[in-house]
């Protein structure tokens, strides 16, 4: 806990058995007061490797994509009674150790939502971020910045925290259940107007850590671009969106179930 508020980490997972051991062992404990993944249908021995490191576990029964993936975490999470809620990714990109200022960011009033910025600094290239992915993100968030009268230094990082309110109250399940999620969540956030703030964060780019690829980087690019149109033309009143309204919100169908994990053997 910090300011008496409970802290969950979720982690979505998906092929993640490689990296996870090593990204958990740098959570911090003594504030986390819990660690929730949900395994997006995986075909390697991530359900075991967490079973094994004692974190409680969801699986999905068939492989939804990563922005189910968030929806359900962050339901179980809010049904765990977390305060704040911070999402890790398993392939050890990000550094936990930074869970600590993120969620204090929240936990002392002083904004709603905190992002990990690979941006700010010097983190991104010299952690290794291909030179193609950087260029793109640097031009998605200029126009970004331009449709949605913001200025964020970027919007596509994986890294990312939460209060309670803020996940009660977007109407996260309207959202895609692809990659895009994330950015139609910050568009959310931004649109409600909670106070959305950003830490410097470093990132690692290595063989076992997850990357999409190419084409699905352009899907991702294109649908980023819908994105901000989307809110544009919702805040100018031409078009509402779906995304866009409280009354969208609903609860998740049963497509997964809990994990129960073995006593140990004695």
């Amino acid at each position: 806990m910090l300011n008496g508020k409970r802290i969950i980490v979720v982690m979505p997972s998906y092929n993640a058995a490689r990296t996870l051991g090593r990204t958990v062992a740098e959570i911090p404990r003594d504030i986390v007061d819990e660690i929730l993944l949900v395994d997006d249908a995986s075909p390697d021995e991530t359900v075991e490797v967490a079973n094994r490191l004692g974190l409680t576990v969801f699986l999905h029964e068939a492989n939804y994509g990563y922005g189910r993936n968030q929806k359900t975490c962050y339901r179980e999470a809010l049904m765990m009674g977390a305060d704040i809620v911070v999402m890790v990714h398993p392939d050890y990109q990000y550094s936990p150790n930074l869970i600590v200022p993120m969620a204090g960011m929240i936990a002392y009033g002083d904004y709603d939502a905190v992002i990990g910025s690979r941006i700010l600094g010097k983190g991104a290239l010299e952690g290794g971020m291909p030179l193609y992915k950087y260029v793109s993100n640097r031009a998605l968030t200029l126009f970004q910045n331009l449709m949605m009268s913001y200025k964020l230094s970027e919007y596509h990082t994986g890294f990312r925290a939460f209060s309670a309110d803020v996940l009660r109250s977007l109407p996260l399940d309207a959202n895609s259940d692809d990659f895009v999620f994330d950015n139609e969540m910050l568009a959310q956030v931004i649109h409600f107007g909670f106070r959305l703030g950003e830490i410097s964060t470093p990132t690692r780019y290595f063989e076992e850590a997850s990357s999409i690829n190419f084409p699905r980087s352009v899907k991702y690019g294109l649908g980023v671009l819908g994105t901000s149109l989307r809110f544009r033309l919702n805040r100018m009143k031409l078009r509402r969106s779906r995304l866009f309204k409280h009354d969208e919100r609903k609860l998740l169908g049963d497509y997964y179930h809990r994990v129960e994990s073995e006593p140990p053997n004695r």
